[in-house]
């Protein structure tokens, strides 16, 4: 793999991985869409219904032997988490901006750093220590001009939590996703991470789903396909050069954000968000050159 990586241009390897950023962007425009007309659990159940086919159908194609004991509890265990990421995340970017939920959720990396450390036993260093101070004076900052002045949605702040709580459990997703990528390859870990949340939030489909109406088929899908295609460009592109090349071009999610947000839903991004955003990406950034693993994207694995 780094003889690939060392003889290929990185400029291809760039290219795609901005396109893979905007189709994950614009799922999560659409995502906000369908959160606002079914509701953050029905648009996760139903996601994970049709992502599951997909997955299912493509990994079955390909004939993989099926997964061992080890591999199977990684799976079971990260769909769990990974059930809660998006719980959260569709219910917070319900409730915020578009631009303000995505600057918050790039505070995961410097989460998983200290959660490495914790779990893998990694030494955290200085850089990652003033990286995390950065990250978290953006935090504040976008924090302070929500409700700095007193005025805001009753349901923000609730949003800005389930937010920040579902970048934590992202974060330790992040850190399972490099013990799941040693037993399983990455069709095989989109798959059973879909089918184990589709599992879960099946089992409370009696009280709480609800059937679509025709013509909200198309956003479901639209979300579904996005998902796959922006992550499977993501790893076609890391597959091909150096994070250090890419890792970069993932914050572009909150030009678009701001984008798409505006464009779809009226939204305004006022000067602290932009600050803070701008804060938490040089946090990033900086701890990315210490750990550029736990910065990667999770493959193909989109629930």
């Amino acid at each position: 793999m780094s003889n690939i990586r060392n003889s290929t241009s990185p400029l291809l390897p760039i290219l795609v991985c901005l396109a893979g950023v905007f189709l994950l962007s614009a799922m999560d425009a659409a995502v906000k869409g369908l959160v606002l007309t079914i509701g953050a659990y029905n648009a996760l159940l139903w996601r994970s219904v049709f992502a599951s086919i997909a997955a299912g159908t493509a990994w079955k194609a390909t004939k993989q032997t099926r997964p061992d004991a080890n591999a199977l509890r990684l799976h079971i265990q990260r769909g769990i988490v990974m059930c809660f990421v998006g719980l959260l995340f569709f219910w917070g970017v319900g409730r915020l901006p578009l631009a303000e939920a995505i600057a918050l959720s790039f505070v995961a990396p410097l989460v998983a750093l200290f959660m490495a450390a914790i779990m893998l036993g990694e030494r955290i260093g200085r850089s990652v220590i003033l990286a995390s101070i950065i990250g978290m004076v953006g935090v504040v900052i976008i924090l302070f001009g929500r409700f700095g002045a007193g005025n805001y949605a009753p349901d923000a702040l609730l949003g800005v939590v389930a937010i920040l709580a579902s970048a934590f459990f992202y974060a330790y997703n992040l850190v399972l996703t490099r013990r799941q990528s040693l037993v399983a390859k990455p069709l095989e870990v989109v798959f059973f991470t879909n089918l184990v949340a589709l599992v879960l939030l099946g089992a409370a489909a009696p009280w709480f789903g609800l059937w679509p109406a025709p013509d909200q088929w198309a956003p479901i899908i639209g979300v579904t396909v996005l998902a796959l295609g922006g992550h499977a460009m993501l790893s076609w592109a890391y597959g091909r050069t150096e994070a250090q090349y890419l890792i970069p071009t993932e914050y572009s999610a909150f030009v678009w954000a701001i984008l798409l947000g505006w464009f779809f839903f009226d939204e305004a991004v006022g000067a602290s968000t932009v600050a803070g955003a701008v804060l938490i990406t040089l946090g990033c950034l900086l701890a990315s050159r210490s750990k550029p693993k736990l910065a990667e994207p999770i493959e193909v694995a989109a629930i």
